[in-house]
């Protein structure tokens, strides 16, 4: 009897895991190669708050609700997007099938689901009790075990260094573990490695000059290894500029009590965000995602700081599951106070005739309606904007804090990677944070990590082992095996 072909999953996260499980019970010999090691080994799925969502939507919504929750939330329609609303449904009732635990989450809005037991939403990752045995860290232990129960294998400490090629067709990776040499070939290769986030060569030629001003609000273990291998036999590279992410404390940057809560993002939709000129710097109404990627584009990411009043602080600053009245000056985050804006400008740093006039502006059009005539424009759509007039008024130092890369390596709706020139790349499969094509954009849309995850590594195993049994390894795919 002949072996069944091998499916290998490079990257022991969330994508990783679910494809190859799913490779598994679909009769491929599945084999993950993970950098890191032991039980908590690390990644951006094991620290995550676990919250199982699309672009904010309850995942079991049809189809149809599913596609209008993510144009609401600015990611356009596209083969992935399209693959998410069709799939997200049964990736979640596959997860509960292979022991996943979920419980609902009816604190967010519209309805979420999170990975149990929930995590704590505290500030810091410390102490490790805070994450460890908690939802995301129980999710990839339990199907990790059921890749081992089924016959997979789970590889420790070996790090894929390249893509092997043969007659254009990807066969495998050569990775390193210790001193070894590892040469893997496998009839379907999977890219999930995370993402590039924490690669500062990376971070500085698709995101932003200054990387060591942006907090890794991540892991650590995302060092773009996929998309540099993927990137060297030809693949194409999507939204490369775009990241999930977060405003934080300027303090962050060096007080880890302060990531990855409190987020500053409401307090900056709410009020203005000026630079230190004591001007606004872009549209606050798109968001807390969209600040972080703006904040993180310029020369100097912490130069900026969100500008608002006392009603604003003890409005929506007291909103969220770690809100930052009163979390971020409990924990050491700098927030500034004073009785009018002169004094306020020269506490924060600020010229004060500039930020006077700044917040005098703003407030003259809200008043009038005319937010959109500012510059920079200021909308209204994703967040309302609030007077700045109620005393006492208060400037807080900000950065960016960037969670995971939503652009990478170029998939259709089944995981395939893409050419520069839009080809499939034969046995080349990509999942995750590793990808790029369906988030971001000029407004960073968003869609949802974890979730995505799931999607697309279900399909991508699914894509493979329809292949293997229509014996068409290349051919189009017109049917997605049912779980």
């Amino acid at each position: 009897m002949n072996p069944a072909p091998r499916f290998l999953s490079v990257g022991g996260g969330l994508a990783g895991l679910t494809a190859a499980v799913r490779a598994q019970e679909l009769g491929l010999a599945a084999v993950v190669i993970e950098a890191g090691s032991g039980p908590h080994y690390p990644c951006n799925s094991r620290i995550a708050g676990g919250i199982l969502h699309v672009s904010y939507q309850d995942v079991r919504l049809p189809a149809e609700q599913l596609r209008a929750g993510m144009r609401d939330q600015d990611v356009a329609d596209s083969p992935q997007a399209e693959a998410v609303a069709e799939t997200a449904h049964r990736a979640f009732d596959w997860l509960r099938r292979h022991g996943v635990k979920m419980a609902n989450f009816p604190q967010l809005k519209r309805g979420a689901w999170v990975m149990a037991p929930p995590r704590p939403m505290v500030t810091g990752l410390q102490p490790a009790a805070n994450w460890r045995g908690r939802g995301p860290d129980l999710t990839l232990q339990t199907l990790r075990a059921r890749l081992i129960a089924l016959g997979g294998q789970f590889i420790e400490g070996a790090r894929a260094r390249e893509l092997i090629q043969s007659e254009g067709r990807c066969i495998g990776v050569v990775a390193s573990r210790a001193q070894e040499a590892l040469r893997l070939e496998a009839f379907a290769t999977l890219l999930a490695d995370g993402g590039f986030a924490a690669n500062p060569a990376c971070f500085r030629e698709f995101i932003g000059p200054n990387p060591a001003e942006v907090v890794q609000r991540n892991a650590g273990s995302n060092q773009g290894d996929a998309l540099t291998m993927a990137r060297a036999i030809g693949a194409g590279l999507r939204g490369t500029d775009s990241f999930y992410g977060h405003v934080l404390s300027r303090d962050a940057l060096h007080n880890p009590a302060l990531w990855p809560y409190p987020q500053v993002d409401a307090l900056g939709a709410a009020g203005v965000i000026v630079g230190g000129d004591g001007r606004r710097l872009f549209d606050e109404g798109l968001g807390g995602i969209h600040a972080a990627n703006q904040l993180a584009r310029l020369d100097h990411p912490a130069s900026a700081q969100v500008i608002i009043d006392a009603a604003i602080w003890n409005g929506p600053g007291r909103v969220g599951l770690v809100a930052p009245n009163p979390m971020l000056p409990y924990h050491g985050g700098t927030l500034h106070q004073a009785g009018d804006l002169k004094t306020l400008a020269a506490l924060a740093g600020l010229p004060a005739p500039e930020l006077v006039e700044t917040v005098r502006q703003y407030n003259a059009a809200l008043s009038a309606g005319t937010l959109a005539a500012l510059t920079p424009p200021r909308s209204q759509r994703k967040t309302p904007a609030l007077p700045i007039q109620t005393p006492p008024f208060m400037a807080i130092p900000v950065c960016s804090g960037i969670t995971n890369t939503m652009g990478g390596i170029h998939i259709d709706g089944h995981g395939r990677v893409l050419s520069a020139d839009g080809g499939v790349v034969p046995g080349l499969y990509a999942a995750g944070a590793a990808t790029g094509g369906l988030e971001g954009g000029p407004t960073v849309g968003y869609v949802g990590g974890l979730i995505k995850a799931v999607v697309f590594g279900m399909r991508a195993a699914e894509d493979a082992a329809h292949r293997v049994v229509s014996h068409h390894p290349e051919e189009n795919r017109h049917a997605i095996p049912q779980s």
